[in-house]
């Protein structure tokens, strides 16, 4: 099988979760590091899909890599290659399709639940799914749904969560991670819980009962990540 090729923008926000989930399911991947200085390679025959993972920087910010890697996403999605976009990542995607970026200073940070709406519940990327789960979140910017795109989720502090295009999705939370990077965040980035806006919770409240709300958001890891590796596991 042709291997996953993951993009890492920062170094405390690799694959985490879903290179274990790629893993179990015998899913070669490849990361690369654009936090090293790794160019953003442009050939789409020797992958099977491609994942966009966060970081703190913004789509609008004139870096060669940012302009690089929304061109790979529109001559990906425009030959059917799976793509995965994460928070930033999810921002690349909607930029690269047409949609627009904004700024939200108040943060959403800590566990929040997103909720679909009754219209796309029966979405498949959504069977399998609660209603109304709590991923983790860390961000401020958000993104618009492009054209030709379905939304799939919103939350109380953002109207946007998640929406599907063909055989790609791109997702504002994160389902990638595990107690360790939960943890390094809240020390790495503890500056941005000092804000007293609705949306960012405590540092305490984030890490209690962190192991019991990482295996569950694991689960729901599983059905997103599962259904998207069916788009080329399943394909001869």
């Amino acid at each position: 099988m042709k291997p996953v090729r993951i993009f890492r923008h920062v170094d405390c926000e690799g694959p985490g979760y879903l290179g274990i989930f790629l893993e179990n399911n015998n899913v070669p991947y490849e990361v690369i590091c654009i936090d090293e200085g790794i160019t953003v390679p442009q050939d789409l025959d020797n992958i099977s899909g491609l994942v966009f993972m966060g970081g703190s920087m913004n789509v609008t910010d004139p870096l060669q890599w940012i302009s690089d890697e929304k061109k790979l996403i529109r001559n990906a999605i425009d030959k059917n290659i799976p793509v995965m976009g994460i928070c930033l990542g999810a921002q690349l995607m909607s930029a690269a399709l047409g949609g627009e970026i904004t700024h939200d200073p108040s943060m959403e940070i800590g566990w929040h639940s997103v909720k679909s709406d009754t219209e796309h519940y029966d979405n498949e990327w959504l069977k399998d799914l609660p209603q109304e789960f709590i991923p983790f979140h860390w961000h401020a910017d958000t993104f618009s749904i492009p054209d030709g795109a379905t939304v799939l989720l919103h939350s109380d502090c953002r109207k946007n969560q998640a929406f599907t295009i063909k055989n790609s999705i791109a997702i504002q939370f994160h389902l990638e991670m595990t107690i360790d990077m939960v943890k390094k965040w809240v020390y790495l980035f503890k500056s941005d819980l000092d804000n007293k806006y609705p949306c960012i919770q405590k540092s305490d409240d984030i890490i209690l009962n962190l192991e019991q709300k990482i295996d569950t958001l694991h689960q729901y890891a599983d059905v997103f990540f599962g259904k998207w590796i069916k788009e080329f596991t399943d394909k001869p």
